[in-house]
């Protein structure tokens, strides 16, 4: 984080850090306080803690089941709960969550973390309906296909391991999402960016 925030600011960029476990809630709490000390309030939230993680059923993974929940699913709501009494108090504010193509279309060996992308999906749209309409809060969502960030690399499952190699062999780079992000931010108080679907020109699903 040291290097992502010192590159920032070499480019003539405002950016710090705050260390986060997203599966605490007490955390995203910190989080959330640590902003407000600094910059005076949240107008942002972008939800982009993700863990992809491969196996049959019948390989019966719990504990990668459990570690996609506590990110994926958890993370998001910890957050959330963190940043939006603040955003409905002063009356605006975005949150974008980032989801997945997975949430679209259901893969090999990933039941689990695309049942977590179709939760986002779920709360999104159930978020922008409550807070866009009564709070003018917007909340939107991207949903990219295979960024190379090294997520690969994390698979414990053999079989899974090499699926994610395989694929990630046509990544689009994590500053394309990037662009997206900040177009979807980059809206009027009056327009809300409901979905944005990104993903490799070479990948089929």
């Amino acid at each position: 984080m040291t290097v992502v925030a010192g590159s920032i600011k070499g480019a003539g960029g405002e950016a710090a850090y705050h260390l986060t476990e997203v599966s605490e809630r007490s955390s995203l709490e910190d989080l959330v306080k640590f902003a407000i000390s600094k910059y005076g309030k949240v107008d942002s939230l972008v939800n982009n803690a993700g863990l992809m993680l491969f196996s049959d059923w019948k390989d019966v993974a719990v504990d990668d089941w459990d570690k996609m929940i506590d990110t994926n699913i958890r993370g998001y709501l910890h957050a959330i709960a963190a940043a939006l009494p603040g955003m409905i108090a002063q009356g605006h504010g975005k949150i974008l969550n980032m989801s997945s193509v997975a949430g679209l279309h259901v893969g090999g060996s990933s039941g689990v973390y695309s049942a977590t992308k179709f939760f986002i999906r779920g709360i999104t749209e159930s978020l922008r309906k409550e807070l866009g309409v009564e709070h003018g809060i917007q909340v939107s969502m991207i949903s990219p296909g295979v960024i190379d960030t090294g997520w690969a690399d994390k698979v414990n499952n053999s079989k899974g391991k090499k699926a994610a190699q395989e694929l990630n062999k046509i990544a689009i780079t994590p500053e394309q999402v990037a662009d997206a992000v900040a177009y979807a931010l980059d809206q009027p108080n009056n327009l809300t960016i409901n979905d944005i679907v990104i993903h490799p020109t070479k990948q089929d699903w």
